[in-house]
């Protein structure tokens, strides 16, 4: 009779609620002792070095998409339950084939120029007021909810030609889609589901209002693709739900992130406080520091080889951007939050042809945002008693949903 052995121990766990909790101790020993590690965990590569994420981004046999790789994982059961949800995330810029993604990136490129992103400027600057005169009579706010998530989301959503009467009812929708991109819980997508769903058949009565009556938004980019043969309608209020809500997470997280790493180094806040021409310098530090976005998923279409390192074809790669954002081959005293830190070499937008298209949007709205609330408000602080909010999110990531704040 032979003696069951227990399976070895796990030089690298990346499920624990420590690492995600903070992830950077992991992130270091990784990019010291396996730079590309394959998890079991995970079924996949992780990278951690700045120069094999770069290099990746640039790659084109790593191709986005591999959500749908996650859905063919799932049970039998689940994966026709969750069908639709499937369908409608395979149309999604940047989760479709890679000349999809192109297709749609070039698009896009028609509304996102520098010139439309520069003229929204007063539209985010009386946004942004509206929202701190809301707050200023109450003395505390709570940023995350009241500010940081209601300014990007009235930004998309009007870009969109959506009515801001309805943005609550996006926000809700869009916390449902967050799963997605994480842990693969059939419950929670199954409420993903439903809220996808729901948006899409919203952004449907939006199209048809805008084909009535056209505004100059990205829907009527959009409609003109159509109508030239580039996209199907389906196509386009898939990628619709897309905006709403990549259109607003990643820079509500910029903005309630970069605040609470202020508050954390106050000599920073008192720098900013003291010479507001160091805001753009301040914000390209959160966007390095904040982990902003913790990683993005690839899959090998073709064999790899990475870092002298071999991957097969059609393997997942998670490229932990939040570790190239730390590595000490690139950046000086890489754990140290410098608002004075220049130039950065920072990959929280991506790089190359994935490199994000609202990279200058996010950036104008959280420049914009933390000159006001500076200049309206310089005794910002955390509000007495308490203590910022966090939800742990495994693997290796966590999202900040409170932060009250004294005016």
């Amino acid at each position: 009779m032979t003696q069951a052995t227990s399976p070895q121990p796990l030089a690298f766990d990346l499920l624990t609620p420590a690492a995600a909790q903070d992830a950077h101790p992991l992130y270091h020993r990784l990019r010291a002792e396996q730079p590309i590690h394959w998890s079991p965990q995970l079924h996949g590569w992780v990278l951690t070095r700045h120069a094999d994420i770069s290099n990746a981004l640039r790659d084109n046999r790593l191709v986005a998409g591999p959500m749908t790789v996650q859905f063919d994982r799932l049970p039998a059961e689940a994966r026709q339950q969750l069908l639709p949800l499937r369908d409608a995330v395979n149309m999604w810029m940047g989760h479709t084939t890679h000349e999809g993604h192109l297709r749609f990136q070039s698009l896009l490129k028609r509304y996102f120029t520098p010139r439309t992103v520069e003229n929204l400027r007063p539209r985010i600057q009386s946004i942004t007021d509206t929202l701190l005169d809301a707050a200023a009579p109450k003395g505390t706010v709570e940023l995350v909810e009241e500010l940081a998530i209601p300014l990007p989301s009235s930004v998309i959503a009007e870009m969109l030609g959506v009515p801001l009467s309805d943005e609550h009812m996006l926000q809700r929708w869009s916390r449902d889609l967050t799963p997605i991109f994480s842990a693969f819980d059939v419950q929670q997508l199954m409420q993903s589901q439903k809220s996808v769903m729901e948006m899409m058949s919203y952004m449907r009565d939006v199209l048809a209002k805008h084909r009535s009556a056209p505004t100059d938004s990205i829907l009527e980019v959009f409609a003109r693709a159509q109508t030239e043969g580039l996209v199907s309608e389906e196509e386009i209020v898939s990628n619709c739900v897309l905006l709403l809500f990549a259109g607003h997470e990643t820079t509500a997280r910029l903005i309630s992130k970069g605040m609470n790493l202020l508050f954390q180094h106050p000599e920073q806040l008192a720098k900013l406080r003291e010479d507001a021409s160091l805001i753009p310098q301040a914000v390209e530090e959160m966007l390095r520091f904040a982990d902003v976005v913790g990683f993005i998923t690839r899959l090998t279409v073709a064999p790899v080889e990475l870092g002298g390192q071999a991957m097969e074809p059609y393997q997942m790669v998670y490229l932990a951007l939040a570790a190239a954002n730390r590595d000490p081959a690139v950046f000086a005293e890489p754990d140290r939050f410098d608002i004075t830190r220049k130039p950065s070499k920072h990959v929280a937008f991506g790089f190359g042809s994935f490199y994000c298209l609202g990279a200058a949007l996010a950036r104008l709205e959280a420049q914009v945002f933390f000159e006001t609330l500076l200049r309206r408000f310089p005794k910002v602080r955390p509000a007495t008693g308490t203590q910022p909010g966090w939800e742990l999110r495994i693997p290796l990531n966590r999202e900040l949903r409170a932060l009250p704040v004294e005016l």
